[in-house]
């Protein structure tokens, strides 16, 4: 009964995708751009810099919505079950999310990330990247129905959520890969990553 309920879910929340983005972000960067770089703080409390993470090697930068959404709990899980080739290639993977600290500890339970996961609290990255938009009224609507409140599971007032784009930045903060669609169900994929991480 409960993988039913988890699949009709998903059905629904594919669907909504329709609506999600009657108010579409503008990708502020693509392939050959320099990529802006940030501090935050990881899961496990420690500071994070992307200019300091570059000195080490390319990275894998992506955004997901949260522990709630079933794509990005397939999309996480796949980085983390491809985790080995992605260090193989020198790489590393950075996710950033507006969902709160409390909230990621059930994202990683779910999909047993240990790579970084940053919450971006302000959406100050999600902004500078232009990947954040608000959700409509009619979706968070929508969303309560499945008792879902991504404004509270966010500790915001209102509820933004981020294209979950996909970005590879080498070691001189150069873009090499860039995978931006508002479907929230189309993500980059590990064969993608692979191919380009150099």
């Amino acid at each position: 009964m409960k993988a039913l309920t988890t699949f009709i879910f998903a059905v629904m929340m594919t669907v909504s995708s329709i609506i999600a983005y009657a108010q579409n972000p503008t990708p502020l960067y693509d392939k050959g751009d320099t990529a802006p770089t940030f501090v935050g703080t990881d899961q496990f409390g420690k500071p994070f810099d992307l200019s300091e993470q570059l000195d080490k090697g390319p990275v894998v930068l992506m955004f997901y919505r949260g522990y709630w959404c079933p794509h990005c709990n397939k999309q996480l899980s796949q980085l983390e079950d491809s985790l080995s080739f992605i260090t193989q290639k020198g790489g590393s993977v950075i996710a950033v999310t507006p969902e709160k600290p409390d909230n990621i500890e059930k994202t990683i339970q779910k999909t047993d990330a240990s790579f970084k996961i940053i919450y971006d609290q302000d959406l100050s990255i999600m902004n500078t990247y232009g990947v954040s938009y608000k959700m409509e009224d009619a979706l968070i609507e929508k969303y309560k129905g499945y008792g879902l409140n991504v404004a509270q599971i966010n500790g915001m007032d209102e509820p933004y959520l981020p294209v979950p784009a996909t970005y590879i930045i080498d070691s001189s903060g150069k873009i090499l890969f860039a995978f931006y669609d508002p479907d929230y169900s189309k993500r980059a994929t590990v064969k993608q990553i692979l191919k380009n991480l150099k």
